[in-house]
């Protein structure tokens, strides 16, 4: 029999990551909270933006590139924080940061992952990474996660504050999904969890009293920038930036905490006027085309983060498949910009005349 073709699409990425793995990680990988209603409401909105492009302009030479937190980037497009990434794939995070550094796109580590920020950063990747960190009830394993992640190279933290409990997610609940023996998870081990781990079992390490001086003291503790991630109203964007966030990372979590919250692509603007230019503006959930990506430079973020589908390329086909993922999704952006009239990505910001 003929091999399987190569994914050209994402849909047909995510068709390949659903034969490959099996119910339990499925659920947790695609499911969210309760009716997962923000879950398709991510992708739709984006969806029900309207462009409407110039032309008759010079697009022959287009320039991708933006500037994040001081640091020029290709493309606006990094890989988003997810957790547990042997459970997609035996090379893990080690594999999905090497797919993405050779698609040229960041690469976040999350603090519940199966490998910790040294062993990514021996690994002999050296393309951008960032380190998704929850603060645990033992703050003591958090500061030394930190440690780890700025003596291996990483440029900044995504602290992320919409996960004081658990949303409750029931397709997870009904397929009776554990994540494995604690000691696959090296900052869940450090942080007190034992034996087999269920994702309430995870979360109830995670400190729940965290506030906005709490804020202050990560971003003044730590030479790294600090992005607050899970900000979803203008009020909490600002008082981000006043406790001392370099910005925000506009996220639902992917609509996997409280579900009917708004999609990250109707609250952006009112983020991003709240921060002002004060900080950088990011955004995640639902992000599936390029045109996408368009749409929420226009409307004023710097980046945005792709978290599933990323997974759907590990999944299906390791480190060449998560750099197929990205590709696609540059490619697309890539042919928006020109489609759009405007060549530089950086020219997008504002540009409210493109959106109907």
């Amino acid at each position: 029999m003929p091999a399987d073709p190569t994914p050209t699409t994402l849909a047909d990425f995510e068709a390949a990551y659903r034969e490959a793995l099996p119910e339990g990680t499925l659920a947790y990988y695609s499911g969210a909270a309760a009716d997962e209603l923000t879950l398709g409401r991510n992708e739709r909105a984006w969806q029900e933006i309207t462009l409407r492009p110039r032309v008759m302009i010079d697009v022959s030479d287009r320039n991708p590139s933006v500037t994040v937190l001081g640091r020029e980037l290709s493309s606006p497009i990094a890989v988003a924080p997810t957790a547990y990434h042997r459970l997609a794939h035996p090379g893990g995070e080690e594999e999905m940061a090497r797919g993405a550094e050779e698609a040229d796109c960041v690469y976040t580590l999350s603090s519940l992952a199966t490998s910790r920020p040294a062993n990514v950063a021996a690994s002999g990747v050296e393309g951008p990474r960032w380190f998704q960190v929850y603060v645990f009830r033992d703050r003591a394993v958090t500061r030394e996660l930190i440690a780890e992640a700025v003596e291996g190279g990483f440029e900044a933290l995504l602290l992320t504050v919409d996960l004081p409990v658990l949303g409750r997610r029931d397709r997870e609940i009904s397929t009776g999904f554990v994540v494995g023996d604690a000691e696959s998870v090296p900052g869940v081990n450090a942080a007190g969890g034992e034996g087999l781990i269920s994702m309430q079992d995870t979360a109830d390490l995670i400190d729940p009293s965290l506030t906005w001086d709490d804020v202050a003291e990560f971003a003044e503790a730590s030479d790294l920038p600090v992005l607050v991630k899970g900000v979803l109203r203008g009020d909490d964007a600002a008082l981000a930036i006043e406790a001392g966030a370099a910005g925000v990372v506009v996220s639902n979590h992917g609509g996997r905490q409280l579900d009917t919250v708004p999609a990250t692509a109707e609250v952006l603007a009112e983020v991003v006027e709240a921060v002002s230019g004060d900080g950088e503006v990011l955004v995640d959930g639902g992000i599936r085309r390029g045109t996408d990506v368009a749409k929420a430079l226009i409307l004023g973020a710097s980046t945005v983060l792709v978290g599933r589908p990323a997974l759907w390329g590990l999944a299906a086909g390791g480190a060449d498949g998560v750099a197929a993922v990205l590709e696609i999704l540059k490619d697309e952006f890539d042919r928006s910009l020109a489609l759009l009239g405007v060549p530089n990505a950086r020219d997008l910001a504002g540009r409210s005349d493109l959106l109907a």
